[in-house]
């Protein structure tokens, strides 16, 4: 698979997530970051150095990744930016499902699920907001036919494009990243009680069409993690506290309270 779209969308989110789906763990995600692959010689550096050469005895990055966890989803972040002898040695894996190290042994990969990604095409998708999904594939295939050659493209099942968050996005992924923390926080056996106004105070200042989820992930942790995490070095919440998080658009906006102990609100301005 190819994974298409701009930054902060959750191409590797989703990784992390069809792992633990197909194979109980996200342990079981294999990410190789494409960028280290830049250089000619790097290519050595995936299925191990040939006989003579320094780290023959080492095998290779990718494929000892997979002899030892065959059942893996394989993620090649960034994939535009490895050199273009490295896709010749991944149309050997994308067409016969198998590889051929550097000592010789061969390295099985009809197990593992291949995920690319690539912010190929970013801008058009952001110039194409409320397009229809096919027009937009369409013209993000044709940018690709310009960075990869026509046998690689053929070798791939399914071109998957990511479109831009919206502000509805935004909000929907920071429930989710809220329950998360909630998680984390019944482990010390205490209870979050989130607002509405106050998710959607996150949403807002979280939300940059540009760069994502990203934004959101950093205003969860300046403004409701680290302050939190004061108030509960100060013993503000024992255990067994419902600890409520509020912020009051109109009278202070961007203020988020944490009702302390005895009920006193302790206020926070990020």
């Amino acid at each position: 698979f190819l994974f298409l779209g701009p930054t902060g969308v959750g191409k590797t989110e989703l990784c992390k997530a069809l792992a633990g789906f197909l194979f109980d763990s996200e342990d079981h995600l294999i990410r190789i970051d494409m960028s280290e692959f830049m250089e000619k010689h790097s290519v050595a550096r995936l299925i191990g150095a040939p006989p003579g050469y320094v780290g023959y005895e080492e095998g290779g990055y990718l494929t000892e990744a997979v002899r030892r966890k065959p059942y893996s989803v394989l993620l090649l972040d960034e994939v535009e930016k490895a050199h273009p002898d490295v896709f010749n040695v991944l149309l050997q894996v994308l067409d016969d499902g198998r590889l051929t190290d550097g000592q010789g042994r061969t390295v099985d990969f009809k197990n593992t699920v291949i995920v690319m990604t690539s912010n190929i095409g970013s801008p058009i998708i952001q110039s194409m907001v409320g397009k229809p999904a096919e027009e937009i594939k369409d013209a993000v295939t044709d940018e690709l036919k310009n960075y990869f050659r026509p046998e690689f493209l053929n070798r791939i099942d399914e071109v998957v494009v990511f479109h831009a968050l919206d502000a509805k996005n935004i909000e929907s992924i920071a429930r989710i990243q809220l329950k998360v923390l909630l998680a984390r926080l019944q482990k010390m056996d205490l209870t979050l009680d989130v607002s509405e106004a106050a998710i959607a105070e996150l949403a807002k200042v979280g939300f940059d069409p540009v760069f994502g989820a990203r934004p959101l992930k950093r205003a969860i942790q300046q403004r409701i993690e680290n302050p939190l995490s004061k108030l509960l070095l100060e013993g503000r919440f024992p255990p067994k506290s419902t600890i409520p998080v509020d912020v009051d658009p109109i009278r202070n906006p961007g203020v988020f309270s944490f009702g302390g102990a005895g009920g006193a609100p302790e206020a926070v301005v990020a």
